[in-house]
């Protein structure tokens, strides 16, 4: 599947071919931090198949629980989130993954998470929001 996005700005666009079945959500606490949110929804994506089509990212190093070092990739203008991916290449000529947010992708209405991955910190609630009032606008 073909998708495109962009950061908040603007300043940010790319491209992608995907694979629908790779749309994850994670819990872990790293991911809840980062996002300022209870889990990130993220699409994986074969570095050969990600174009940045305009703007520069910035890059934070973050080291995971596993002790891997991540690259944080963002927009320097309004920091939206656009990609994570491992620092270094993988061993053996393993193709590169990108985890792509998926708040930043165009088509993500289209883009059911498959998966959950760090559940056990996944916070107690997530699993219960239909139970919770839904409004349109602020109340």
């Amino acid at each position: 599947m073909h998708i495109d996005g962009g950061c908040h700005c603007g300043n940010i666009t790319f491209e992608a071919e995907i694979d629908p079945e790779r749309v994850t959500v994670c819990h872990c606490t790293d991911c809840q931090k980062m996002s300022g949110a209870p889990f990130n929804a993220v699409v994986q994506v074969f570095e050969k198949d990600f174009k940045l089509t305009s703007g520069t990212l910035k890059m934070y190093v973050k080291t995971a629980e596993s002790g891997n070092k991540r690259a944080q990739m963002f927009c320097p203008d309004c920091g939206s989130r656009i990609y994570a991916t491992a620092l270094e290449d993988p061993p053996g000529g393993a193709p590169k993954v990108m985890a792509v947010r998926l708040g930043a992708v165009n088509q993500r209405e289209q883009l059911t998470p498959r998966r959950q991955i760090w559940h056990r910190s996944a916070q107690p609630w997530v699993a219960h929001l239909d139970d919770i009032p839904s409004f349109d606008t602020t109340p």
